[in-house]
C-alpha cells in the first residue's frame, strides 16, 4: 500500500432493506423497512474515506435514481465515484436483513440474481482507465460468487492491476448462500477453483476464522467456529499454509471472532508477515498477551470484516501505523468500533480508532 495513493475497490453494492431494531421480517412486513446501502467492497471504500485515505469505487450499476443516490452518498463521504459503469436497464441487487438477539442469529436473504454487475463481463470495462492513478486494488470473494461473468471480471481486473504494478488485497469472504452459478459443482468446490486464481494475484490476503477452511480446506486445529471456540495459536499455522500456497502474498490477515451470542462477540485478529514467518496478534493486554475486545450489546455486526480490511489497508499505507504490530492493532480497533455503528459502513474516524487502540475504551462522553 503506497502512501498517498488511491485505493480502488471493485464489487457489487446492494440496497439493504432491514427490519427495524431486533424485529423479524415477518413482524415488519407488511410495513416499513430501513433502506441503506451495503456491499463488501463498497463498505471498504466508504471506511477508507472516513479514515482519511483516498478511495475509488468501481462497479457496474443501472442508471437510475437509486444507483445515483448511492453514488451521491459515497461521494459525500469522500470517495471517488467517477469510474462506476452505468448501464441502461438492469437492476441493483437487494439484500434483506434481520438482526439477531441473544441465541437467535442474524439472517440475510439475498435478491441479487441477474444484477448489472453479475451480467457484465470483462469486455464491458476499461480496466486500465479505472485503475489510472491508483496504488492499490481491493477485491473480495463475494462478487465472483455471483456469476461466471462477475468472476472473470474480478480475475481480469486483479491481473490488470498486477500488470500495472498496483498492489492487490483480496478478502476471501466466502458466502455459503452464493457460488451456485456452475451446475454440478458444490459452492465450496467452485469457490476453491475460482479463488485460487484470484488470490494468486494478491499481496495481502484477508479472511475470517473460517474462510481458509471453507475455501481452501485449511483448518485450524482445535477450533470449533460454530460453538465460538477458537484455538488462537492454530491460526499462525493456517496463515503459514496460505503463505506457502500463494507466494506473492506479503501479509496474511485473519479476523478472530468468538460468537458468544448475537449480542456478545469477542473480537481480535492476527497479521502474519510472510517474509519473516512472524504472527502479530491484537489486541494485547498490558502483559503482552492476546486479549480480545469483548463487544457486548452489538449495534450492527454487518460490515465488521470490511471495516477490518479498510483499517488494515489504511494503516499499512500510513507510515505512522505501517509496522505490522501497529497495523493489526489499528485494524482491529477500527473494526471493533464498527460493531457500534448502524448500517454497513464504518463511520469511525482515524482519531477515534487511535484512541481505542491506545486504551481509551470506557465510552465516556467527550465534552
Amino acid at each position: 500500500m503506497e502512501p498517498g495513493k488511491t485505493t480502488a475497490c471493485f464489487g457489487e453494492v446492494m440496497l439493504r432493506l432491514g427490519a427495524p431494531g431486533k424485529l423479524r421480517l415477518a413482524q415488519s412486513l407488511p410495513g416499513m423497512l430501513e433502506a441503506t446501502f451495503g456491499g463488501g467492497e463498497a463498505n471498504v471504500c466508504a471506511s477508507l474515506a472516513m479514515l482519511g485515505s483516498k478511495s475509488r469505487y468501481l462497479s457496474a450499476l443501472p442508471d437510475n435514481p437509486v444507483s445515483r443516490a448511492f453514488a451521491a452518498q459515497l461521494r459525500g463521504i469522500g470517495a471517488d465515484t467517477d469510474h462506476i459503469l452505468y448501464t441502461q436497464g438492469g437492476r441493483m441487487g437487494i439484500y434483506f436483513v434481520e438482526h439477531g438477539a441473544a441465541q437467535r442469529p442474524s439472517n440475510v436473504i439475498y435478491d441479487r440474481a441477474h444484477s448489472v454487475i453479475a451480467e457484465s463481463g470483462p469486455e464491458c470495462y476499461d480496466f486500465k482507465s479505472m485503475l489510472s492513478g491508483c496504488g492499490h486494488l481491493h477485491i473480495t470473494g463475494i462478487t465472483p460468487s455471483l456469476s461466471e461473468k462477475a468472476y472473470l471480471s474480478t480475475l481480469r481486473l486483479a491481473e490488470k492491476a498486477a500488470e500495472m504494478g498496483i498492489s492487490v488485497s483480496c478478502d476471501l469472504n466466502f458466502r455459503k448462500k452464493l457460488w451456485r452459478w456452475k451446475e454440478g459443482m458444490a459452492p465450496g468446490d467452485l469457490a476453491a477453483a475460482c479463488m485460487g486464481k484470484i488470490v494468486a494475484c494478491a499481496n495481502l490476503i484477508i479472511g475470517n476464522e473460517e474462510d481458509a477452511a471453507d475455501v481452501f480446506g485449511i483448518h485450524a486445529d482445535g477450533t470449533a467456529v460454530e460453538s465460538g471456540k477458537l484455538n488462537i495459536p492454530g491460526y499462525a499455522a493456517v496463515a503459514a499454509r496460505l503463505s506457502g500456497r500463494f507466494p506473492k502474498a506479503e501479509f496474511i490477515a485473519l479476523t478472530l471472532r468468538e460468537s458468544i451470542s448475537a449480542d456478545h462477540n469477542n473480537w481480535g485478529g492476527m497479521l502474519f508477515e510472510c517474509r519473516t514467518g512472524k504472527a502479530y496478534l491484537a489486541p494485547l493486554n498490558a502483559a503482552g498477551q492476546y486479549t480480545p475486545y469483548e463487544i457486548r450489546d452489538i449495534v450492527d455486526r454487518f460490515g465488521g470484516g470490511d471495516s477490518f480490511s479498510a483499517g488494515l489497508i489504511h494503516a499499512l499505507g500510513t507510515p505512522e501505523y505501517s509496522a505490522p504490530e501497529t497495523a493489526i492493532r489499528f485494524a482491529i480497533a477500527a473494526s471493533c468500533l464498527k460493531h457500534t455503528v448502524k448500517g454497513d459502513y464504518n463511520y469511525a474516524t482515524c482519531a477515534e480508532v487511535v484512541s481505542l487502540m491506545n486504551g481509551s475504551a470506557s465510552g465516556r462522553v467527550r465534552r
